[in-house]
């Protein structure tokens, strides 16, 4: 029989195991295009390669082993962070507050420069230059700050004040 462990015992959940359900989609299309699409194709590359002979100054065998070893290590990166995260999925009690998965559009209050991106977990990242990580600076000055609100971001160029001038969640 297992003896079920006190919650307050358990490890806080770290910020970076946070995604959105959009992110966890896209990172198990990736995981199943590696799989299903890329891994064997570089396998065959690999077997026709070796059929060559000599596999000492054969490119595309050295190549396609070097990508077969790449594919292998995201496959095995992927499965492994995919079953630790934590879906956060919007809530109508987020409304009106910064919260991961806002779209956040703010001012820089001294130079007048707008910005709009995403509070996003840090796999989510790739390729989406419009999202910032829960865990950046930007994002832990923001977190539940309203419209109208002013965050202090701390970076070591010095401290910038930011207005919040809107934010919306994707439902």
């Amino acid at each position: 029989m297992r003896r079920k462990i006190p919650e307050s015992t358990l490890p806080k959940l770290n910020r970076s195991q946070m995604i959105t359900s959009e992110g966890l989609q896209k990172l198990r299309d990736e995981l199943d295009h590696l799989w299903r699409v890329e891994r064997p194709d570089t396998t065959k590359k690999v077997t026709w390669a070796a059929s060559l002979g000599d596999r000492s100054e054969n490119a595309d065998y050295h190549y396609n082993k070097k990508r077969l070893r790449e594919i292998d290590n995201r496959v095995r990166y992927l499965r492994k962070c995919i079953d630790g995260f934590k879906v956060i999925t919007y809530h109508p009690s987020q409304e009106g507050k910064v919260n991961f998965g806002a779209w956040i559009e703010i001012k820089n209050v001294e130079k007048g420069l707008q910005n709009r991106f995403r509070i996003v977990g840090y796999e989510e990242l790739k390729d989406n230059k419009d999202y910032i990580s829960m865990d950046s600076p930007m994002a832990k000055a923001l977190l539940d700050k309203t419209v109208g609100d002013e965050a202090i971001v701390k970076t070591k160029m010095g401290d910038f004040v930011w207005e919040i001038l809107k934010i919306e969640y994707q439902k």
